[in-house]
């Protein structure tokens, strides 16, 4: 129950520093879709399958390992929570995300974005995390089929 209440504290606080509201962005289903992301494990030089810098902004929610990830991009600031208290900050541009965290943990140090779409991001971490899929988060919203079974233990 923490968990959740951390993560919709986090969303509330992001929420407030999106600056605006989104006319015409938003999905009308929430749900996340994979159409256009399939880029395949080619080397992304294709015309226009570079995600721009702008894509990566909000809020991204996964749950990786039974624990609540949630990466924050403002800007060219990135920052992230994890269950058990992680706490990382950074940057992140058009295809990277750098990330020093608190605890010293090196997991999501260096990532590639792979693809970025209205509601999905996927992102290969330079460690044993490979590619980690999050969801978007819409006004401060947890988005609906976030597995949460087990969260917190």
């Amino acid at each position: 129950m923490a968990v959740a209440a951390s993560l919709v504290g986090v969303l509330a606080l992001t929420a407030c520093s999106s600056g605006g509201d989104s006319d015409g962005d938003a999905s009308p289903s929430g749900a996340p879709t994979s159409a256009g992301t399939g880029e395949g494990t080619g080397d992304g030089s294709g015309g226009g399958s570079s995600p721009a810098a702008g894509d990566l902004e909000g809020s991204w929610l996964a749950t990786t390992d039974g624990k609540a990830v949630a990466l924050v991009v403002t800007g060219d600031k990135a920052g992230l929570f994890a269950t058990g208290g992680t706490v990382c900050s950074g940057s992140a541009g058009e295809r990277t995300i750098k990330l020093s965290c608190t605890d010293g943990s090196k997991d999501r140090a260096s990532g590639t974005v792979d693809s970025v779409g209205k509601g999905e991001l996927k992102v290969t971490w330079k460690s044993d995390l490979g590619v980690e899929t999050y969801i978007k988060a819409e006004g401060g919203k947890l988005p609906t089929g976030l597995p949460t079974a087990g969260l917190g233990s």
